[in-house]
Parts: structure tokens; C-alpha cells; sequence
């Protein structure tokens, strides 16, 4: 049998907690988060950017930045967006959700600033 490794977040202490399934790797280069952002474009799902302070990061409201960019097609103006939200939010968790509009769900989710603790 294999050995599961154990990642012991507990509410008790806010710096062990983790926000999302990306949380569990590395940190993303700015080369990666332009990867995803391009694979979001690519897919035809709709960028969007939101941010919370890292105490709220387990409630299901989160700030949405702006409105969803629908049919964006330019990873710069994404990648834009989401500088804006962290310099205006500097101690606030970041994520890129990217929204199928067919499938009417999240195609993706991911935290590409973690905030302060």
C-alpha cells in the first residue's frame, strides 16, 4: 500500500492553511500563470479575476475584479488584469477562474498570488 503524505492544515493556524489545490505545488513563474492563462483563452472559456483577504480564502464569496472578460482573446490584457488586482490588493490571495460558458461551470481555478499572512 502507498503512503499518503499527510499536509496538516488546521484552522488553529492560519499559516499552515492551504487555498485551493494549486496550493499544494510550487509556487507559478510568471511564465506558467501565462500558460494557464493562455490555455484558458484557447479553451473559449471567459477569464475572470477575484481576491479575498487570506482570513476570508475558505468562504465561497470571494471580490470578483471587474466583470468576467468575455471573449477575451489577448493573454496580456488577462495578465493585466490580474497585476492590477494584486497592486491594488497587495495582501489579498489572487485567483484566475476561467468560466465554460457551455458547460455553465468553472473550467478552471487557481490562486496566482497567495497574500499575506
Amino acid at each position: 500500500m502507498s503512503t499518503v503524505q499527510d499536509y496538516p492544515s488546521r484552522l488553529s493556524d492560519p499559516a499552515s492553511r492551504k487555498a485551493e489545490t494549486f496550493s499544494y505545488l510550487p509556487k507559478m513563474s510568471d511564465e506558467q500563470i501565462r500558460s494557464q492563462v493562455e490555455y484558458i483563452i484557447s479553451k473559449g472559456w471567459n477569464p475572470a479575476v477575484e481576491h479575498t483577504e487570506p482570513e476570508n480564502a475558505f468562504s465561497y464569496f470571494w471580490y470578483m475584479w471587474k466583470l468576467p472578460m468575455f471573449g477575451e482573446t489577448s493573454a496580456d490584457a488577462v495578465l493585466e488584469e490580474v497585476n492590477a488586482c494584486i497592486k491594488a490588493n497587495p495582501n489579498n490571495h489572487v485567483r484566475l477562474i476561467g468560466y465554460d460558458n457551455y458547460a455553465q461551470s468553472q473550467g478552471a481555478n487557481m490562486l496566482v498570488k497567495r497574500g499575506d499572512m
